[in-house]
């Protein structure tokens, strides 16, 4: 079974404790700052923690609709999160999962960097395009962008 991996990075002025809060609301920020992309996020069961199952319904910017989300491991303390899309139009007929692990490394300038290696497991043979991934690499980055400006608007809740 072949497998693609993407990684994104993306710099930050803020510290990884910041950062990682407000990542930790996506759920709520997203369909805000991005809803072409993001029109929905339901939790259909658990707390948030590790097995909780999420429904993303997705906006008109991208070529599919739905994907259902589990929570794979949490670990707040060292600013890390792991998800995985088991189902959904969003695997392209062609993939089993897509596997998120999003960290969050403190940088020596009190900055951090966000880092986000996506793991694309596919099915069988074939694979994303080379489009595709180029596209859903720029939709992770702009996400961010998008999430952190929204933070800098909101300093008493971040």
């Amino acid at each position: 079974m072949a497998s693609v991996t993407l990684e994104v990075e993306v710099p930050s002025q803020f510290p990884a404790e910041r950062v990682f809060k407000v990542f930790s609301d996506f759920d709520n920020i997203a369909p805000k700052v991005n809803p072409q992309v993001f029109k929905s996020i339901e939790t259909v069961e658990g707390n948030g923690d590790v097995g909780t199952i999420k429904i993303f319904t997705f906006g008109d910017a991208v070529p599919f609709a739905t994907g259902k989300y589990k929570v794979d491991a949490l670990d707040a303390s060292n600013y890390s999160y792991s998800y995985s899309f088991i189902e959904g139009d969003n695997l392209f007929g062609i993939l089993s999962s897509i596997n998120h692990h999003v960290k969050v490394v403190p940088s020596p300038d009190g900055g951090s960097v966000f880092k986000q290696t996506v793991v694309y497991s596919c099915k069988g043979d074939e694979k994303p395009s080379e489009e595709i991934l180029k596209k859903e690499k720029e939709l992770y980055e702009n996400t961010y962008k998008a999430i952190e400006a929204y933070a800098v608007a909101h300093p008493e809740t971040y």
